[in-house]
């Protein structure tokens, strides 16, 4: 029988096939010797191991240095800094909205801090100047220390600005113009008249400044004009009045951008508060689009240059063209300079269907579509104003506060 019989299906060589004894030798011979072994393996192995030996050191010494540069990165790098109060003096304006990162580049550049990572950490490591930096010019020495410069910022006192509320008619910010730079009476309206073309309006404004006499705090150094302040002024509420593609959206709402601005500050002068304001621009867009005069008591009161909340029914009939009782549409120009949310208010109103407002009583600003309904709460509101000790005489339900009131 062959090996093949015995294990079947197996052949001599093929994996798991059983190892092929030698044949055997005669008793006495010489085992066989292996190969010698061959100079150039030799010489070749340990060209390998110097090789690989080379490598380890190679890589090691990177992985050390990339090490040791690790390390260092974690550890926070020196930031030059002064020592002192520092001398001299310097004024640096921080802008409205700055962050800490434009205010430290604006002391490096005036010399007051030797580098703005000295200052950003001194600002970040301090719990008092957080959200303390307001907007104006401050006086400071040069080469100060990051820390003394920053105990002059956080006090409000230090801060000299120009600060223009919201819903201010154009006398008052002019008159806080004359007031802060200590100016003749009438001298900032009298330069906003002369030098109407430097202020940068634009023409659809036929030059009235009011509505782009933006409502924020500006920087007045010693060197600042009424010009200046109101070219600042103007810029800003240009930007303001470009958001969101304004010409797209007032044709939209159709109206055109000077149109946006009027509404936006009727909108100021009308709201209760900020959360109405949506509400009262889309009254005022839907009562336009029906042809209905607006009746809005904030244009009688820019007409006649007061602030109420009572306008009588002879009031209503008075002979101006701001008057929005007699005469439909918009009126001539804005009747204020409104914020950012007025405008934003202008640009985005609330949807709805409401033809009628009136604030019944701080925080209660009832809208409707119905006209009885309007009529029941203006009812509401001279109750109210009856029944408070020394209160001027009520409106009439056809001339409210805060309303447009009648079809």
């Amino acid at each position: 029988m062959t090996d093949q019989d015995f294990y079947p299906g197996l052949t001599p060589g093929h994996l798991g096939a059983p190892v092929l004894e030698p044949e055997g030798r005669p008793p006495g011979a010489p085992r066989p010797r292996p190969d010698a072994p061959d100079p150039h393996r030799r010489r070749n192995g340990l060209a390998c191991g110097l090789t690989a030996l080379a490598l380890i050191a190679v890589f090691g010494g990177i992985g050390l240095t990339g090490y040791t540069w690790f390390q260092g990165q974690r550890r926070p790098s020196v930031a030059a800094d002064f020592r002192g109060p520092g001398s001299g003096s310097v004024q640096v304006s921080v802008p409205e909205g700055a962050g800490l990162a434009q205010i430290a580049s604006a002391l490096v550049r005036n010399n007051v801090v030797a580098s703005s990572l000295a200052f950003t950490r001194a600002a970040k490591g301090s719990a008092a100047a957080a959200g303390r930096i307001q907007p104006g010019t401050y006086t400071l020495k040069q080469k100060m220390s990051a820390a003394a410069a920053l105990a002059v910022l956080i006090d409000p006192a230090n801060a000299n600005g120009l600060t223009i509320p919201e819903g201010w008619r154009g006398y008052q910010v002019y008159a806080a113009i004359d007031k802060k730079l200590n100016l003749p009476d009438g001298t900032a309206q009298r330069i906003a008249k002369e030098q109407t073309a430097d202020l940068g309006l634009p023409e659809f404004a036929g030059g009235a400044p009011e509505g782009y006499l933006f409502p924020a705090t500006y920087s007045v150094t010693d060197g600042t004009t009424a010009l200046d302040l109101l070219k600042q002024m103007v810029e800003r509420a240009g930007k303001e009045f470009s958001r969101d593609d304004a010409e797209v959206v007032a044709q939209n709402l159709g109206q055109n951008v000077y149109g946006l601005v009027t509404v936006a500050s009727m909108v100021q002068g009308e709201a209760d508060n900020t959360e109405d304001m949506g509400k009262v621009a889309r009254v005022i867009y839907n009562r336009l689009a029906k042809g209905m005069p607006l009746q809005l008591d904030s244009t009688i009161n820019y007409a006649l240059g007061r602030s109420t909340l009572n306008t009588s029914v002879t009031e209503t009939r008075l002979d101006s063209p701001y008057n929005t009782y007699l005469h439909a549409g918009l009126p001539p120009t804005p009747i204020s300079n409104p914020g950012r949310q007025a405008i934003m208010a202008a640009l985005d109103p609330t949807p709805g269907d409401w033809l009628y407002f009136v604030t019944v009583k701080p925080g209660d600003t009832r809208f409707t579509d119905s006209f009885d309904v309007q009529q029941r709460n203006v009812a509401e509101f001279n109750a109210n104003r009856a029944a408070k000790p020394g209160a001027p005489a009520s409106a009439t339900a056809s001339a409210s506060p805060s309303s447009a009131s009648t079809p």
